[in-house]
């Protein structure tokens, strides 16, 4: 009986290890863009992870739908830390925008261009909607397909999809608007 309680554990230490292998630093970049700062991205990554070693039916789970519970427990992670902290922290947009150009090694001029470019998305993903923002956060930064986002978030994936689709539209006239704007 010892014997295989303790192939089991070492089984699900595997599966563990493998999982964080593969999703830990995606998992960290969607924890670290909510929060404040990288030892609270750190520690609710922790717990993720914690959680799928407790649960009893994570490791039955199909790869696709362990990667879509991972999310799940860490967008939940973070909803539960903001109810805790009752306010939400940004990360400053010049510190997205210094760790996107810091290793281009292009011209100057290509660089104050790419930054002028990447400024007004960042403008125009301002003009949308908080849920407008995340689905494009998720499905862009953090490359979860429009099922994962739907399960993440409680909708359908027809929702979803119609949504991310409205989205990225608006998100091109606004950009287009703006870009006129100043010229």
């Amino acid at each position: 009986m010892q014997q295989y309680y303790d192939e089991n554990i070492f089984s699900q230490s595997v599966v563990i290890q493998t999982l964080y292998e593969n999703y830990a630093t995606a998992l960290f970049a969607y924890l670290r863009f909510y929060c404040p700062s990288r030892e609270d991205a750190e520690d609710l990554l922790l717990e993720t992870f914690l959680q799928a070693l407790e649960s009893t039916s994570f490791i039955s789970l199909s790869p696709e739908k362990q990667r879509s519970w991972l999310y799940s427990v860490a967008h939940h992670k973070v909803v539960d830390r903001f109810r805790q902290k009752a306010r939400r922290e940004h990360i400053g947009l010049d510190l997205v925008a210094e760790a996107i150009f810091a290793n281009d090694e292009h011209t100057p001029e290509y660089l104050a261009l790419k930054r002028e470019e990447y400024q007004q998305v960042l403008r125009a993903v301002q003009h949308l909607g908080v849920d407008q923002q995340e689905i494009l956060r998720l499905r862009f930064a953090n490359g979860l397909r429009c099922t994962e986002i739907a399960t993440l978030l409680g909708k359908k994936e027809g929702t979803i999809r119609s949504l991310l689709s409205r989205t990225i539209n608006l998100l091109r006239t606004t950009y287009r608007h703006l870009e006129e704007g100043t010229k």
